[in-house]
């Protein structure tokens, strides 16, 4: 997949390498702005049980 990806990106190496650099950050960006706040409240990171009883130390 990133061999056909890099074969299709326009100009030479480091062109290539720049525009790859731009989709991984708006990847990142997308990802943090709109995907992770849809599934943080299906995910159970809030859910957390803590069963007393015991000495910490």
């Amino acid at each position: 997949m990133y061999g056909w990806i890099w074969r299709h990106l326009p100009g030479n190496a480091w062109v290539k390498a720049v525009i790859s650099l731009v989709l991984v950050l708006l990847v990142v960006f997308v990802l943090f702005q709109w995907v992770f706040p849809w599934a943080e409240p299906l995910l159970p990171f809030n859910d957390v049980t803590v069963n007393g009883g015991g000495n910490a130390g």
